[in-house]
């Protein structure tokens, strides 16, 4: 697992070829430190990369460009493009349902290479 600079996000997107997942999440926050465990085990089970980016700082520009309202939210990228995108709940965060629906949209997005193969 990679931690994401600010400098390769802007504008919603990532300056980062392949597919990632990528994990928005801030120290102080109990649900992040929750999730972070189920999210080092899927890091392990995926074959794409796992990202996560410190967003501990509220006043990070990350807040405003990614239009986070809770954290942690967990954003897959293709190509450097967000596809899907799966918020913490208010008073809650994510959990196993979450990561479900995560490896779900991966296999609605794979890879390039194994889209081409792919009936339509």
């Amino acid at each position: 697992m990679e931690t994401i600079p600010a400098t390769e996000l802007a504008h919603g997107t990532l300056h980062r070829p392949g597919t990632w997942v990528v994990a928005f999440l801030a120290s102080w926050c109990p649900f992040c430190r929750a999730f972070r465990p189920e999210y080092e085990r899927l890091a392990r089970e995926l074959p794409v990369g796992i990202g996560v980016v410190d967003v501990s700082d509220v006043d990070c520009p990350i807040w405003d460009r990614f239009r986070l309202e809770v954290v942690p939210t967990v954003v897959v990228f293709r190509e450097g493009r967000a596809v899907f995108r799966q918020d913490g709940r208010p008073g809650e965060g994510l959990g196993e349902r979450d990561l479900a629906q995560l490896r779900e949209a991966l296999e609605r997005f794979p890879p390039p290479s194994e889209a081409a193969g792919r009936p339509h």
